[in-house]
C-alpha cells in the first residue's frame, strides 16, 4: 500500500499550526492545509504492512490500539497516493460516518499503532483522513443520498452525539424513518459543546447536518426526553427507541468550601462560551468569562487542556492545570511496548499557548485541592493544595494517590473548572424508559448487546459503555443500529 519505499524517502511532515500567541486571538480552527504534492507523499509513507495494526481497534493493557471502526487506513492510504480521491472518499466513508469529526477532535489510536512508530513517526492517518474528506466536500463528490425504499419503520434516537447520529445515518440509508431528538438548542451534543470552536469549527457539523436532514432524518432540538417530552409517548409512536445520550453525569471534587461561587464543571463552562459565541459573537455576555482572572483547572485530559486554550482566549490572568497522577515519561518505557497505546507525555494545543503566553507549562503534577476557600461574599479566591505520591496498596496489589503530609499550599483562585472526567449517565432518561442502569451508571444489556430489558429499546455510545472516545462512539451507534435493524426486519444488510 502506498509507496513500498515512501516510508524510507520521505520524512513526516504535519500541517502547519498558526502560532500560539497569533491563534489566541480568536475561536477559529488554525491549522493550514498541505498541498496536494505534499499529502500523497505523507500518504506514501504507508507500509505494505503484514499485519495493519492501524486498523485493528484491539484493546491491549485496557487501552485502544487502532482504529475502533477498522477503517480501511493503508486501502485509502494508496488510493490518496495514486490521486484516486473518488475511490478514496468511498473507502473512507465504508466504516466511518463522520470523518470530518474524527479527522479533527480523534487522538489517533491508529497513529500509535502505526507500525513505521516501530523505527521512526508514524504516518499522519488522521490529517489524511481530513484531506480526502475535505476533498470530498470541496469538489462536490459528497451529495445527499436519500434511500430509493422506505421500509414503513419509524425509529426515535434520543441523543445526537457521535453514537446517535452514527445510528440514525445508518438506520437512514437502511431506509427507516428516523427522528433525532436533542436537549439542546443545537446539534451535536458533545461535539456542539463539549469541544471548542478551534479544535472543531461548528460550521462542520451543521455542514453534516444539513446533509443529513437532506437524506431525510428528522432532527428536534430542545427537546428534553424524559422531562419535557415523554418517553411514554415516544414508545407509543416508534417502532424502536435508541437511548444514546452520553455520559453527563460529571464527577465532582469533594472538598470544604466545594459550594463556593466561581467553581464550574469543564462542560459547562465550554457550553457557556460555545453557545455565546454562536449566538452573538459574546455580545450576549453569557459565556463564563475568565477574563483578568486567576483560572485553575482540575483535570489534565484533553477536556482540561480544552479549558486552559478557552480561558487563555478569554484574557485570562493566569491559568493553572491540576493532575493527580505522576508526570509521564517523555518516551516509551520497555513496559509499553508498540502497539500499546504510548503512555507519554503529550502537550496539546492549549498548554502550547500557556507556555507561549505565561512562559510556563499550566501542569502541576501529583497535586490536588484540599480546600476551596471563599472571599466575604461567599465566592472563590483561593485553593489550598497538597502534593500526592503513589503508594502501593499491599491488599489489591493497587497503586493509588495518597496525601503527603505538610505538603500544602495556598494559591489564588478566581475561577475553577473541574474537569474530573464523568461518572456514567444521567439518570432521568434511562429511569423514563425504566432501562436498569449498571454500578458504573451506565445502561444495562446483554453481554456483547446494545438492547434493554425492553425490548423496543436500545443504547450505545457513552451511555453504555461508559466516558470514551468519539470513534469508540460511532462503532457503537453503528453497532446499535444493525440490531436495531435486525429486530425491525429479521435480518440485517449494515
Amino acid at each position: 500500500m502506498g509507496k513500498p519505499t515512501g516510508f524510507m524517502e520521505y520524512s513526516r511532515v504535519e500541517r502547519e499550526a498558526v502560532s500560539p500567541k497569533e491563534r489566541i486571538k480568536n475561536f477559529d480552527e488554525f491549522h493550514l492545509p498541505l498541498p496536494e504534492e505534499e499529502r500523497s507523499k505523507q500518504a506514501a509513507r504507508c507500509m505494505e504492512c503484514g499485519v495493519p495494526f492501524c486498523q485493528s481497534g484491539l484493546l491491549i493493557g485496557g487501552m485502544t490500539s487502532g482504529c475502533p471502526l477498522h477503517n480501511l487506513v493503508p486501502e485509502w492510504n494508496d488510493l490518496l497516493y495514486t490521486g484516486n480521491m473518488q475511490q478514496a472518499l468511498k473507502r473512507l466513508l465504508k466504516t466511518n460516518n463522520f470523518p470530518e469529526f474524527t479527522s479533527r477532535v480523534c487522538p489517533a489510536p491508529c497513529e500509535a499503532a502505526c507500525t513505521c512508530n516501530l523505527n521512526g513517526k508514524p504516518v499522519t492517518i488522521k490529517e489524511n483522513e481530513m484531506g480526502i474528506i475535505e476533498y470530498g466536500y470541496e469538489s462536490g463528490m459528497i451529495k445527499p443520498a436519500p434511500p430509493l425504499i422506505r421500509t414503513g419503520k419509524k425509529v426515535a434516537v434520543i441523543g445526537s452525539g457521535p453514537s446517535g447520529l452514527a445510528a440514525a445515518d445508518q438506520l437512514n440509508k437502511r431506509g427507516h424513518s428516523v427522528t433525532v431528538f436533542e436537549k439542546n438548542d443545537r446539534i451535536g451534543g458533545l461535539l456542539m459543546y463539549g469541544i471548542p470552536n478551534m479544535k472543531l469549527d461548528k460550521k462542520v457539523v451543521e455542514r453534516k447536518q444539513k446533509l443529513m436532514e437532506e437524506e431525510g432524518i428528522v432532527f428536534v432540538t430542545n427537546a428534553n426526553v424524559g422531562k419535557e417530552v415523554a418517553a411514554d409517548q415516544i414508545l407509543k409512536e416508534f417502532d424502536a427507541v435508541l437511548l444514546a445520550c452520553g455520559a453527563g453525569n460529571p464527577r465532582d471534587i469533594d472538598a470544604p468550601g466545594r459550594d463556593a461561587s466561581g467553581i464550574y464543571f469543564a462542560v459547562d463552562y465550554l457550553k457557556s462560551v460555545t453557545k455565546s459565541l454562536l449566538d452573538s459573537r459574546f455580545l450576549d455576555k453569557q459565556a463564563i468569562g475568565a477574563k483578568g482572572k486567576n483560572v485553575v483547572v482540575i483535570g489534565g485530559g484533553d477536556t482540561g487542556n480544552d479549558c486552559v486554550g478557552t480561558a487563555i482566549r478569554q484574557g485570562a490572568k493566569s491559568v493553572l492545570q491540576l493532575e493527580m497522577m505522576p508526570k509521564p515519561p517523555e518516551k516509551r518505557l520497555e513496559s509499553n511496548p508498540w502497539p500499546e497505546w504510548p503512555k507519554v507525555l503529550k502537550t496539546d494545543y492549549g498548554q502550547e499557548e500557556a507556555i507561549a503566553v505565561f512562559g510556563k507549562d499550566p501542569r502541576v503534577y501529583q497535586t490536588t485541592v484540599k480546600e476551596f476557600l471563599k472571599d466575604k461574599s461567599g465566592a472563590i479566591n483561593k485553593l489550598k493544595l497538597i502534593k500526592l505520591e503513589p503508594q502501593k496498596d499491599e491488599k489489591t496489589g493497587r497503586i493509588r494517590m495518597v496525601e503527603v503530609a505538610g505538603s500544602e499550599t495556598v494559591i489564588d483562585a478566581d475561577l475553577v473548572l473541574i474537569a474530573a472526567g464523568f461518572l456514567g449517565c444521567e439518570k432521568y432518561t434511562p429511569d423514563a424508559f425504566k432501562a436498569e442502569l449498571t454500578p458504573r451508571m451506565n445502561v444495562a444489556t446483554e453481554f456483547n448487546s446494545y438492547r434493554t430489558r425492553n425490548k423496543k429499546v436500545f443504547t450505545a455510545g457513552d451511555m453504555h459503555r461508559g466516558q470514551s472516545l468519539v470513534v469508540w462512539a460511532i462503532h457503537e451507534g453503528r453497532e446499535a443500529a444493525k440490531q436495531i435493524d435486525e429486530s425491525l426486519m429479521g435480518y440485517s444488510n449494515l
